[in-house]
């Protein structure tokens, strides 16, 4: 049952009261015992006369492979197990830019981020961008967002942009602190993300007070911050987000002996834009495994705290008698290495960066179903308005999930041509030095960067090496040849590499303008500030031959 996952015998029942309050995420039986024969017993609506409402739980940086086996051994997640039990877990999911603003541009637009031009966590969707939830407010759902959005230009820090706008320059710079952990509170400090709970606690006001009384079909919106890593203070001025925090609580959640420590390639042979990666993210230094360890558990940690506060939504929609007649969905814009190839952060093809979880239950879902079919964030728009019953747009580059995910096939529904056999993503923001794009087929993984040529490629077998220790471009060389032909009929990328380019050094060139005189000081003092102020003459001199640069073709 679902009480005996939430409350182990060792939590004591009067400590969590008091912690979390009576509306806490695991609810002390109250109603939760029941939940699964309820759930179970609720009737499927007809989908010719009335639509589900519609929850979307999306968080940041939650590693996909956490959901599902053998990742699931290392930390007690009881509410993504919930919806593993009454709905389908998918087990390749991945992001269309594994960065923030990008990835969320995606989604919310269902097209890639070449096709919007999302390039990196500046560079996002207009403000007034037509998303999904707007067509489903257009056609009768009673819609409403709480929390992290983080789709449009505009956002994140000057360090963030300028180091995106840079990265084609001849220099190497440290860009984060090094990764750390901080444990805080005690055994009985549950709400360590207090900005995330804050939001988590409105969106269940809204569901017992407004979406229990409303008359029309409601879609919801609720995006976390966790579990990303915490702003690191102590790397000095303009700091990054290197610390992984939590308390004592949620650390026992996590299952030491199952933590897995990553194997490190030699720095000597890393992949050129792995070194670059690695460098700039402050990890080629010495780290010893109980560092790792640590960092990971940390980590795992924050996904089981992420995990609460879905199961508050799980349980509010429980107890407003909701949760039968409501389809829900959780995701991620993204993944987090936790020190895989010697990295911290996203930025990366890699599974842990790319790979996000997605899960779905609701009436007429599929029940403890796994689906091995590759998807991607973009699906999530043309699924939205398959549930809403509204017109799919031809043009998105996403495909409805409902055919994988449905009970019964309902065929008055109109469809597209057949869901495609492969996924792609693109990354073309900060921590790499140059555009990346990824293919991702059943078997493998095709990695390519900038114009095809001038980075060497990467294939994966991911069925013979998982944790793509392996680069084996040069001996499938065929492989290669296909999925790169596959990957330029979707995406001229040589071309839109060349885009970025020219975007990133006409930006920088009006943000230097902007600055005036003070242009020296400012760029001296960005989150690369502790290698800069070494030698501020050869890296200003680096970035002016870079400016001096002709323009790239496109």
């Amino acid at each position: 049952m679902l009480g005996a996952v939430v409350l182990p015998p060792s939590t004591p029942r009067a400590a969590v009261c008091r912690t979390m309050g009576s509306g806490g995420p695991l609810l002390l039986l109250r109603g939760l015992l029941l939940v699964g024969a309820a759930y179970c017993a609720a009737p499927r609506p007809p989908r010719h006369s009335s639509r589900p409402n519609v929850l979307l739980v999306a968080c940041d940086s939650f590693d996909g492979r956490l959901t599902f086996y053998p990742g699931n051994q290392t930390v007690d997640l009881p509410f993504i197990n919930f919806m593993k039990r009454h709905g389908s877990v998918f087990l390749n999911a991945y992001t269309n830019s594994p960065i923030c603003c990008p990835s969320r541009a995606a989604m919310w637009s269902g097209l890639f981020t070449h096709l919007t031009e999302s390039w990196n966590n500046f560079k996002g969707l207009d403000p007034d961008y037509v998303t999904w939830m707007d067509l489903m407010q257009k056609h009768g759902y009673y819609t409403q967002k709480y929390g992290k959005l983080d789709y449009t230009s505009g956002h994140h820090s000057v360090s963030n942009r300028v180091e995106a706008w840079t990265r084609d320059v001849e220099f190497l710079l440290r860009q984060e602190g090094r990764p750390k952990v901080n444990l805080t509170g005690d055994r009985r400090h549950v709400r360590v993300m207090k900005t995330d709970w804050q939001v988590t606690d409105k969106a269940v006001t809204w569901i017992k007070k407004e979406a229990v009384n409303l008359t029309q079909p409601f879609a919801l919106y609720l995006g976390l911050n966790l579990p990303h890593p915490y702003p690191s203070p102590y790397a000095g001025e303009n700091f990054g987000s290197s610390t992984f925090l939590t308390s004592p609580y949620w650390l026992e959640k996590v299952k030491y002996e199952a933590i897995k420590i990553p194997t490190w390639t030699a720095l000597s042979e890393m992949h050129p834009v792995d070194y670059y990666s690695s460098y700039t993210k402050n990890c080629t230094g010495e780290f010893t495994k109980q560092e790792v360890r640590r960092i990971r558990a940390f980590y795992y940690a924050m996904c089981a705290e992420t995990d609460a506060m879905l199961g508050e939504i799980i349980s509010a929609l429980q107890d407003t008698d909701l949760l039968k007649k409501t389809i829900i969905m959780f995701t991620s814009d993204h993944g987090e290495l936790a020190m895989e190839h010697r990295q911290f952060y996203k930025m990366s093809m890699y599974e842990g960066s790319s790979h996000v979880p997605l899960l779905v239950m609701g009436p007429g879902i599929r029940k403890q179903q796994q689906v091995s079919a590759v998807v991607s964030l973009v699906d999530i728009y043309p699924t939205m308005l398959d549930l809403a019953r509204i017109p799919v747009l031809q043009n998105l580059s996403g495909y409805s999930l409902l055919p994988l995910l449905l009970e019964k096939a309902e065929d008055e529904v109109p469809r597209r041509g057949p869901r495609p056999s492969w996924v792609l993503s693109e990354f073309h923001g900060c921590n790499v030095n140059a555009s990346t794009y990824m293919l991702r087929t059943d078997q493998w993984k095709y990695i390519t960067y900038s114009d095809g040529v001038s980075v060497p490629p990467q294939l994966f077998d991911l069925s013979a090496d998982p944790d793509e220790l392996t680069n084996v471009a040069i001996k499938f060389p065929e492989t290669v040849q296909s999925l790169d032909k596959i990957l330029r009929s979707i995406v001229n990328y040589p071309k839109v590499s060349s885009t970025v380019q020219n975007y990133n050094k006409k930006q920088f060139i009006s943000w230097k303008q902007s600055l005036g005189q003070n242009y020296s000081n400012v760029i001296a003092n960005l989150r690369w500030h502790q290698d800069w102020l070494k030698e501020p003459k050869k890296y200003e001199d680096a970035i002016d031959r870079w400016l001096s640069q002709r323009e790239q073709r496109k």
